[in-house]
C-alpha cells in the first residue's frame, strides 16, 4: 500500500503531461484539418499534388517515426525543436491528416445536388460548405472521429520515444525500478476510464446531432 501511495504523485504527473498532448493535439489537428479540407482544390494540380504527398506521408509512416525524425531529423535541415514542440508538432500534423480524410470522405459522401442548387441560387463556396454542407458532414464523420480520437489517447504513450515522461513511461519505470506491475495497471485503469469519458462525450454529442430521423 506505501508503495502504491509513493507511486501515485509520479503517475499523476504523467497524467499531466498525456492530457496535455491529448488536448492539445485534439484542439489544434480538428481545426487545422477543416481548414486544410476546405482549401484543397482537387481541380488544381500542384495543390492536390501537395495534399496527396502530404496525406500520404502522414498515412503511410508510423507515428513513432515521424516523432524521431521530427526531433532527431529537423535538426540536420537547420530546424531545432523542444521535445514538448516536437511532440506536438508531430502528433498534430499526423492526426490533421486522418481527420482531414475522415472529413473528405463526409463531404464526398454529399449528394453533389446539394453542391449544384447552392450554386443556383447564389451561394458562394464558404457559404455552401458551413450553411449546408457542414451540418450534414458534421453527423456523418462522428463515429469515425470518434474512433480516431480513442486513438489519439493510447497514441500520447509513444511520446517516450523522445524521453518525455508522460503516463505509460513513468509507469514503465516505476514498475523496473519495483519489480513490480503495480503501476502498470494503474497507467492501465487510466488509458482505460480516459478512453471511457472520450467514447461517452463523444456519444453524447452524436445523440445530440441527431437531427434527419
Amino acid at each position: 500500500m506505501n508503495l502504491f501511495i509513493k507511486m501515485l504523485p509520479s503517475l499523476f504527473e504523467g497524467s499531466i503531461t498525456t492530457l496535455k498532448v491529448f488536448f492539445i493535439t485534439l484542439i489544434i489537428s480538428l481545426p487545422l484539418s477543416f481548414i486544410l479540407a476546405f482549401i484543397n482544390n482537387r481541380e488544381n494540380r500542384i495543390i492536390n499534388t501537395i495534399f496527396w504527398a502530404y496525406i500520404y506521408v502522414e498515412r503511410g509512416t508510423p507515428l513513432l517515426l515521424q516523432l524521431m525524425f521530427v526531433y532527431f531529423g529537423l535538426p540536420y535541415l537547420g530546424i531545432t525543436l523542444s521535445r514538448d514542440a516536437a511532440i506536438y508538432t508531430a502528433f498534430i500534423l499526423n492526426y490533421s491528416a486522418y481527420f482531414m480524410e475522415i472529413l473528405r470522405g463526409g463531404i464526398n459522401a454529399i449528394d453533389d445536388g446539394q453542391f449544384k442548387a447552392a450554386k443556383v441560387l447564389g451561394y458562394s463556396k464558404v457559404q455552401t460548405f458551413f450553411k449546408i454542407i457542414f451540418p450534414q458532414v458534421i453527423k456523418r464523420i462522428l463515429p469515425p472521429v470518434t474512433n480516431e480520437t480513442i486513438t489519439l489517447v493510447k497514441d500520447t504513450s509513444l511520446a517516450f520515444v523522445i524521453a518525455v515522461a508522460e503516463m505509460f513511461t513513468i509507469a514503465k519505470q516505476i514498475a523496473a525500478k519495483q519489480a513490480s506491475v503495480s503501476a502498470l495497471m494503474v497507467a492501465g485503469l487510466f488509458y482505460f476510464v480516459f478512453n471511457y469519458v472520450v467514447a461517452f462525450a463523444m456519444e453524447a454529442i452524436e445523440k445530440k446531432l441527431s437531427y434527419y430521423r
